[in-house]
């Protein structure tokens, strides 16, 4: 197997393995609150995948779920004007409707999410909010007295998925095996920022039409991309959306550089005569871990 059949389970192994355990929770969470305060038992209405895992850039192992539900209206202006913290307050009737459902398991509020926490390590981060008019959404904050933020993923999606498609496959895989380097290296960086970049960057690669045998030089080119950000720069656009996206200033581009300098080891060592596969190995797996094959 040549670096091409590296890459190709590499990327296997990275994907979500427990995708029906996370459905039938979906399921159930929706369908509680469908019944709740819409009148329905749909399991699937009101409800929309968000962060990686809407996405399609979280990679197994992945703790968090995020998942936006839908309200209707007049639930917002009952809370608009709520006498106190009406962000709190609707944040209490959410957490005790899925408390319906799952009464011996850990449900939390935290600020703008109910924290829906399961024995098995899988959290579902679930966001109430209001729908707009150019399909955005409005949520609850209930730190600091309470007051509504805006966020809008939809546009992320599409454009992740139309630039994916574009270049073969290769955005969702670069960003997944960019969630393993960011996990074995401890890289202060958040998961919409690796996609944020991992689409500015292959959008314009001069191999993005490639597949497997160029990951090499892919994770190489990325890792020297990254490096390059301006360590001054505190946030990024998303793609689609436009919304800021936010980055501790300088840390990542270190681990970047480090990543990029093991990347060039291993593609000096895979390309040697005699070859090493062994060595080019061991050092993509001091950036991704064990989940590169060895």
């Amino acid at each position: 197997m040549g670096l091409a059949g590296w890459f190709r389970v590499f990327c296997a192994n990275l994907q979500v393995k427990n995708r029906p355990t996370i459905a039938t929770r979906c399921k159930n969470i929706t369908k509680r609150l469908n019944t709740d305060f819409w009148s329905t038992t749909s399991d699937t209405a009101h409800r929309l995948y968000v962060g990686s895992y809407g996405r399609n850039t979280a990679i197994h192992g992945t703790s968090d779920v995020d998942m936006i539900f839908q309200l209707p209206y007049a639930i917002y202006r009952q809370h608009d004007s709520h006498s106190g913290n009406g962000q709190s307050a609707l944040l209490q009737i959410i957490r005790g409707s899925v408390r319906k459902t799952y009464p011996a398991t850990d449900i939390g509020a935290d600020g703008q999410v109910i924290v829906v926490s399961f024995g098995d390590a899988i959290r579902f981060d679930l966001v109430p909010a209001f729908v707009n008019k150019d399909g955005s959404y409005t949520y609850p904050d209930s730190n600091s007295g309470g007051s509504w933020k805006k966020t809008n993923p939809r546009p992320e999606f599409e454009a992740i998925r139309k630039r994916n498609v574009a270049c073969n496959g290769n955005l969702i895989r670069l960003s997944r095996m960019m969630r393993a380097w960011k996990t074995k290296m401890a890289v202060p960086i958040g998961g919409l920022l690796i996609d944020t970049l991992a689409y500015q960057f292959v959008g314009s690669w001069k191999h993005r039409q490639q597949s497997f045998l160029y990951y090499g030089s892919m994770c190489r080119d990325f890792f020297d991309f990254m490096a390059d950000q301006d360590k001054t720069q505190q946030y990024w656009k998303a793609p689609g959306s436009g919304q800021w996206v936010y980055g501790p200033k300088g840390q990542f581009q270190y681990k970047a550089r480090r990543g990029y300098n093991l990347a060039c080891e291993a593609i000096a060592y895979e390309a040697a005569t005699p070859r090493r596969e062994w060595s080019a190995k061991q050092k993509w797996r001091e950036i991704f871990g064990t989940r590169f094959p060895s």
